[in-house]
Order: structure tokens, then C-alpha cells, then sequence
């Protein structure tokens, strides 16, 4: 389940960690659309990579991070109206995305 925020300067703190960053990564992803736009741009990344892999059209390849990030930012600066967690922390990031879309996949928190 989602866990508060327990620190407000934590957007600033060095995470040692992903498994200290994570309850971080899901405080900042509290609002339900935000987290939704974020599960959809995961799972098109998805779909256009194997697409790509299967039909060769390497070119698809360019437009990952465009619909990765696009959906997770507009979550960000319209639902959440805070900054994305990338800015920051890149590769933790990246790897909360992943995480995000499969605790909610199997009900470990809100879809």
C-alpha cells in the first residue's frame, strides 16, 4: 500500500538505495490519474518496443521516451503538480516506473 510522504525534504535526499527511494517514488505518485497516465505510457512503451522488434521498424524506437515520459509528465505537471522524480533521480526513476506498473498489476497497491 501506498506509504506518506515521511519526510517533506526527501525530495532532496540522497537514496542509497531503490528499496529506500520507492516509498519516495509512490508518495509522489498519489493521485490516481497521475499513476494511471504513468501505468499507460509503461504499457505503450511496451507494445511499440515489440512491435518494433518484431516488424524491424527500428525507427519506432524514437518514440519510447516520448510516450514514456509524455503520459508521466502530464501526470506530473497537471495532477500532481510536482516535479517528476527523472529530474532527480534517473535511473531510480526509471526502475519505479517498472515497479509501479507491477505492484499495481498484481494489486499491491491502487491501480
Amino acid at each position: 500500500m501506498q506509504q506518506p510522504h515521511p519526510d517533506p525534504a526527501a525530495e532532496h535526499k540522497r537514496f542509497d538505495s531503490f528499496a529506500e527511494f520507492y516509498p519516495f517514488y509512490l508518495s509522489e505518485h498519489s493521485n490516481d490519474t497521475s499513476r494511471r497516465l504513468h501505468y499507460i505510457g509503461s504499457l505503450l512503451v511496451l507494445a511499440v518496443l515489440i512491435y518494433a522488434l518484431v516488424s524491424g521498424s527500428w525507427g519506432l524506437l524514437l518514440l519510447l521516451p516520448i510516450a514514456g515520459y509524455g503520459f508521466a509528465w502530464v501526470g506530473h505537471f497537471f495532477f500532481e503538480k510536482n516535479k517528476p522524480a527523472t529530474f532527480q533521480y534517473p535511473l531510480y526513476s526509471f526502475m519505479g516506473d517498472w515497479v509501479m506498473l507491477r505492484d499495481a498489476l498484481t494489486g499491491r497497491i491502487r491501480f
